[in-house]
């Protein structure tokens, strides 16, 4: 399977709380909601869109799976929520038990193993596992060079700080550019993949 990071990121690289004021106000970030304004269903939705079309899988960070589970099984009937509802959907967790699993077809990955897990998974046959959100996942997965794509939907905004999906860890990661959009709000879609060894 090819790991696909999917985000919202402002040009300060904060990928925190895109969608709501109350998504995530950790550490007190006060500006949840930041990417509405610049949100258009061709360029952006398209970008998620394209990303869920080659999805087999969903992989996510304890917190982010919570608030999907509790947002998405409601919207049954809309065929992106009815895609994201059927998708096998694995959570990464150290303190969520089987029980604790509601939302259909998730599957627990203990924190503990998590890496190896998910290596296991990428080595399996099948299509993409797209990680949306889970910032602190994204960044072991990235630092652990388990990422295939990187799909950035940067958006023409500075938040000053917040959490980001890269590494601080002063390693080196290269990546080569595959394709760029814009959309007439300034959002650049930004699609990366690692660079060939030379």
């Amino acid at each position: 399977m090819r790991i696909v990071i999917v985000e919202f990121m402002s040009l300060d690289g904060v990928v925190q709380a895109p969608g709501g004021p109350e998504e995530d106000t950790d550490g007190g970030f006060a500006h949840g909601g930041w990417s509405h304004p610049f949100f258009d269903p061709e360029i952006v939705g398209g970008a998620f869109d394209g990303a869920m079309s080659g999805a087999e899988g969903l992989l996510f960070g304890r917190r982010t799976w919570q608030a999907m589970a509790a947002a998405w099984p409601e919207r049954a009937g809309d065929p992106f929520a009815d895609r994201m509802n059927a998708l096998p959907k694995y959570v990464v967790s150290g303190t969520l038990g089987e029980d604790d699993l509601s939302w259909n077809n998730s599957t627990l990955i203990p924190g503990g193993t998590a890496v190896a897990d998910i290596g296991q998974l990428r080595a399996a046959e099948g299509g993409n596992l797209v990680v949306m959100g889970s910032p602190t996942l994204a960044r072991t997965l990235i630092g652990e060079g388990l990422v295939d794509e990187l799909r950035l939907i940067v958006m023409p905004v500075l938040l000053g700080g917040g959490k980001s999906i890269f590494p601080a860890d002063g390693g080196l990661h290269t990546f080569e550019l595959v394709s760029a959009t814009t959309s007439d709000a300034g959002v650049n879609v930004c699609v990366y993949r690692p660079a060939a060894s030379k």
